[in-house]
């Protein structure tokens, strides 16, 4: 009697890394969420508070976090000091929480200063986003898309 063959396991795709984003203002939310997912291959959780991003953070895993430091709640580094210690407590085989990247004021260059002693903090991008400093802060941190071109420009 023959047996019937050995059906080999599918490959396991490796999991798409998915962004935090904490901003009250949904422009600028939108703008750095569309940005992302245009040059970056990643997904991009947003949230308006502090609050809303705590509660994400705790029901998902994340490969990145964008904190504004001025948030309507809490600060971006209370919320990241948050994280940091309830993250790897929620999510099973997760040590610490992943790198964050801060998302400030002219005014917070200072205080900015004194967060980039902790290791997880990887940088930061001035607020109004600017497309270059986004993609130069996540280059180490999430894959490029490749294959996307801008349109050609209008010429009348």
């Amino acid at each position: 009697m023959k047996s019937a063959p050995v059906e080999k396991p599918a490959a396991i795709a490796p999991a798409i890394p998915r962004v935090l984003l904490a901003e009250a203002s949904l422009p600028y939310r939108r703008v750095i969420r569309e940005a992302l997912m245009a040059f970056r291959i990643c997904e991009v959780d947003d949230a308006p508070s502090g609050e809303r991003a705590f509660e994400l953070a705790l029901q998902r895993e994340y490969s990145l976090f964008l904190f504004s430091l001025p948030l309507p709640d809490m600060t971006g580094d209370m919320l990241d000091r948050l994280l940091s210690k309830a993250y790897p407590m929620v999510h099973s085989g997760v040590h610490a929480a992943p790198p964050v990247i801060f998302l400030i004021q002219p005014g917070d260059a200072l205080r900015f200063q004194e967060l980039q002693r902790d290791v997880r903090v990887r940088g930061s991008m001035p607020l109004p986003p600017k497309l270059d400093v986004l993609l130069a802060v996540t280059a180490s941190l999430l894959p490029e898309r490749h294959g996307f071109t801008f349109p050609p420009p209008h010429v009348p």
